[in-house]
């Protein structure tokens, strides 16, 4: 088990930086960007280029979570709209960020983001193609806060997620993982994920 900041912040280190991500918010891996970040502002990185795919959820979907307790309701939907204000924010930050190197830093950086057409039961984090970190999303009994009310909802709390770390090269067991880890991800992006737009 490991932190995704420290193998963020590790993955940094490379000259060609790619992570790629399925998530359902972003939350946990631009709060672990901070890192890297800081270091390359500071001078003790500098990576010649970034590259991160994040997949995450359509805003068009019934959600399997975060989901009322007592059922979505027909006239709106104010859990739906929560989670989705988080996914634009979170996006929308870590976008910002990275592409902040461009101009500060001379850093070649690309930052893309597909939706899936269901909601990923797990996180995944491919780093520099020869790492994948894993986590279930563990869905319990959470309130949510709404701007008219508290909710009580099953979700899921990305950030407490124990992460499982595989390594190419290790193991043929995790050399394997991390290899159909990235034929996973290459399959979604390129096949039923579709656009996704940052914005409400």
């Amino acid at each position: 088990m490991v932190a995704l900041a420290p193998r963020i912040a590790e993955a940094f280190t490379a000259p060609h930086v790619e992570i790629d991500a399925v998530c359902l918010t972003s939350i946990s891996l631009t709060l672990a960007m901070g890192e890297p970040l800081r270091q390359i502002h500071a001078g003790r990185m500098n990576p010649a280029k970034v590259d991160v795919r994040v997949l995450l959820p359509s805003r068009n979907i019934d959600l399997a979570f975060p989901v009322p307790v007592e059922g979505r309701r027909e006239d709106d939907d104010p859990v739906h709209e929560r989670w989705l204000a988080q996914r634009n924010a979170q996006g929308q930050v870590l976008k910002h960020n990275l592409l902040t190197l461009r101009a500060t830093h001379g850093i070649d950086v690309d930052v893309s983001f597909r939706a899936l057409p269901f909601t990923p039961p797990v996180k995944l984090y491919l780093l520099n193609g020869t790492e994948t970190l894993f986590a279930y999303y563990t869905l319990g009994r959470r309130r949510a806060e709404t701007d008219h009310e508290s909710l009580e909802t099953y979700d899921a709390d990305g950030t407490r997620s124990t992460l499982f770390d595989f390594v190419q090269g290790t193991s043929l067991r995790d050399t394997t993982f991390v290899e159909q880890s990235h034929l996973w991800f290459n399959a979604l992006w390129e096949t039923i994920s579709s656009e996704l737009l940052l914005t409400s």
